[in-house]
């Protein structure tokens, strides 16, 4: 082996020059136009205006979209870097790219061309944004259970109902509804939708008050006698939860991606403070015991992010039976992020518990990534169910 220097044209587990040079795009736009209003948005609960701004102009706020209807037609790992940079920076601001894909992935997945070609130029321009009302009040990790109604009346379907824990409530144009057409067949008989925000009898609710993601709003969403034209339903009648959970398994990775950038951020806080931060006459990165925290916490963000890129490219190969890779890297990353970021509030002391450093709103960002698309204790139902079943 004496002399050997490697083989650079070894491309296994490397990403493309491309995927590299997107994260230098997105790293210099985000630490600009993103990062310094990212405590003010939380701070305000206000919706992060000048991301949107910098990510339509730069056209990332949808990358996913295919090119035929006007997008970029980026890969799945891709768009998962698009919202780990932004995440790294402000976690509401990556829902922006995050929530467009979840609220497009099943038109997308199932739709009619014709449906396509109404819906996803405007989604890729940047004029439109896109959300998915899948959840209810007494019908969270029992989907199944939802209780929202359509009903086919002419030429139009008739929704009855409501949603809950909508991301960008109130911001979309179009939502894709999940609603029961034939309650006698249980998860068979739920269709999917796609509602525009003036459709007659479609109103949005006030927003919630958060722990944390607070630029993002969330919102319920009510149906009463909402009528929409029959060429929105989204593939066949009682193919929605079937689509719901096929969108899940490509948009699970994005969650997994928000996680690894609310991680990676907490990391490099933590990292220059304990450079700059002098305790017993020397830098507290000199000490063992903040050097074992910080080895364990790059670590992790790195399985995390490894993980996610895989899980991301194997949908992008549209491989069968995602469920496992989908769910394992949602659940490991979000759990991977709530602990790096608690460790960085700890790195930072007394500091770290005050608004004057990011790592606190890191920490409370983070902690919705177990929770939503599915919680870490539902991940790990799937994840079992696949192991078990294989």
């Amino acid at each position: 082996m004496a002399g050997w220097s490697g083989n650079p044209d070894f491309d296994l587990f490397k990403l493309s020059d491309e995927h590299n040079e997107l994260r230098e795009v997105l790293r210099a736009l985000c630490e600009k136009e993103i990062a310094p209003y990212a405590a003010d948005v939380d701070e305000n609960s206000r919706y992060p205006e000048e991301a949107l701004k910098a990510l339509n102009e730069s056209g990332f706020s949808a990358v996913h979209v295919p090119e035929e209807y006007g997008g970029q037609g980026a890969d799945s790992v891709a768009t998962c870097i698009v919202i780990e940079e932004v995440a790294r920076v402000c976690a509401a601001s990556s829902l922006i790219p995050a929530v467009n894909k979840l609220g497009t992935m099943g038109l997308i997945l199932a739709g009619s061309e014709e449906l396509k070609k109404q819906v996803l130029p405007a989604i890729a321009s940047g004029e439109a944004m896109a959300s998915y009302a899948l959840s209810e009040r007494e019908a969270g990790s029992d989907a199944a259970a939802m209780r929202t109604r359509a009903r086919a009346d002419g030429d139009s379907w008739v929704l009855n109902g409501s949603k809950c824990w909508i991301t960008n409530g109130g911001h979309s144009t179009w939502y894709t509804v999940m609603a029961v057409t034939d309650p006698d067949k249980g998860a068979n008989g739920i269709s999917a939708f796609m509602v525009h925000k003036d459709d007659e009898g479609f109103t949005v609710g006030p927003k919630e008050r958060k722990l944390g993601i607070k630029g993002s709003p969330t919102t319920e969403l009510y149906f009463e006698n909402c009528r929409i034209p029959g060429d929105r339903i989204i593939g066949e009648p009682g193919t929605g939860f079937k689509t719901a959970l096929r969108t899940l398994d490509h948009t699970r990775p994005t969650i997994g991606a928000q996680a690894v950038g609310i991680a990676q951020g907490a990391l490099d806080a933590a990292l220059a403070y304990v450079k700059e931060r002098k305790q017993f006459g020397k830098s507290i990165s000199d000490f063992q015991g903040v050097q074992f925290m910080l080895a364990d916490m790059a670590m992790k963000v790195e399985a995390a992010r490894l993980m996610t890129y895989t899980a991301a490219a194997r949908a992008e190969r549209g491989e069968p039976a995602l469920g496992f890779i989908s769910s394992a890297s949602k659940c490991f990353a979000s759990d991977v992020a709530m602990e790096v970021t608690t460790n960085a509030v700890q790195l930072f002391g007394g500091a770290g518990y005050t608004v004057d450093f990011p790592v606190e709103r890191m920490m409370r960002d983070a902690k919705i990534t177990q929770i939503y698309e599915g919680t870490s204790e539902v991940q790990r139902i799937v994840i079992s169910r696949s192991i078990l079943k294989d």
